[in-house]
């Protein structure tokens, strides 16, 4: 099929050359132009690069960047990818939405909305249909987020025992890595040998995040999950993966074995469409009693393309009717760019990017 022109959005900074890695070669999507503030335009791609893991293709490094222009974006693209600080991204995603673009964005400023989908396609694909709400669906444009990156590595494994036992309770406590600070992140002196246990509006947000991404979609409204959502977040001195350890009391109380199958088995509507960014296993589940950890887990998911989009679970136990469990996943990739990247992939094969 012709591949889609996307604009990338926010491409000076690590979410926004999160997806440039990602699309550069996409069977779907062709990178029109980066975009940024008037502060980067001219600028090539190597000037400002800020990944250091990923070694993009010569002609990439060489585009250059534009300042933001919704009018121009609208006249050549299908998609706009948005890595936009959030206090900059409410405007500009509206004004594209408005004017016929179909906006996936990492940003927080329309994720509560109720007619925007938060979304994570293992977990609650069904919540795409929101965008047929907003008034701008009629003109092609519309916006879907994905969600905060601590709050989207829990949801999968959730879904699996929501979906199984049923969750009365969910305990967390994250520890964070200082990529999910964006570029340059934590200061050294502020991280290195130290533990922040505080970070500005995180715990909110998975608190309420998740119980709208677990929640059911009734009436063209979503009614968030019942469960308690009790969420502590921390820094910590790791550039990429967010480790969580997760307690929770399920409806149905099962046994340690139950959930590791149950983990197992999960396997959600991107697997099925055999979406590109999905990973073949949306869950991988180690038995080592060390695992997961950042610097071996962080990459997890097959094929390539999928590298980083797994989330990795492990230390499954029990201790009188809770279930205890350490997870992690890469907060730029799966928490991220590739987040958006797959979100857009599920609207494609949905037959809502026309």
């Amino acid at each position: 099929m012709k591949k889609m022109q996307v604009a990338v959005l926010g491409a000076t900074g690590i979410i926004g050359q999160r997806f440039v890695q990602l699309l550069e070669d996409h069977p779907w999507f062709d990178i029109q132009g980066l975009y940024a503030s008037e502060r980067s335009e001219g600028k090539k791609l190597r000037e400002v690069n800020k990944v250091k893991d990923h070694l993009f293709m010569p002609a990439t490094m060489d585009r250059k960047v534009e300042q933001i222009n919704p009018t121009k974006i609208a006249k050549s693209c299908r998609i706009a990818f948005s890595g936009l600080p959030s206090e900059i991204a409410k405007e500009f995603e509206s004004q594209l939405a408005e004017a016929g673009v179909a906006v996936f964005s990492n940003a927080a400023s329309h994720r509560m909305r109720d007619d925007v989908p938060l979304l994570i396609p293992e977990v609650n694909s069904k919540h795409l249909d929101l965008i047929k709400k907003q008034p701008t669906f009629s003109k092609g444009g519309f916006i879907v987020t994905n969600a905060n990156c601590s709050t989207t590595g829990l949801a999968p494994p959730l879904k699996a025992m929501q979906d199984a036992f049923g969750l009365e309770q969910v305990v967390v406590s994250t520890y964070q890595a200082v990529s999910g600070a964006g570029y340059p992140g934590v200061p050294s002196l502020d991280i290195l040998g130290n533990v922040v246990p505080y970070i500005n509006g995180e715990e909110e947000k998975m608190e309420a995040e998740i119980l709208k991404m677990l929640g059911t979609l009734k009436g063209g409204k979503v009614e968030d999950a019942k469960f308690e959502m009790f969420a502590s977040c921390a820094r910590v001195p790791v550039i990429n993966g967010h480790l969580e350890s997760v307690l929770v009391r399920c409806t149905k109380e099962p046994s340690t074995d139950d959930v590791i199958k149950a983990m197992h088995k999960f396997r959600a509507e991107p697997q099925k469409l055999e979406l590109p960014t999905a990973p073949k296993k949306a869950i991988i589940v180690r038995d080592e009693p060390d695992r997961p950890q950042p610097q071996w887990d962080a990459d997890a998911g097959e094929p390539a393309r999928a590298r980083g989009m797994a989330v990795t679970v492990g230390r499954i136990r029990k201790k009188d009717n809770y279930v205890k469990f350490f997870l992690l996943s890469h907060n730029t990739l799966r928490g991220g760019a590739g987040g958006s990247v797959l979100n857009a992939e599920l609207a494609c094969a949905k037959g809502m990017l026309k």
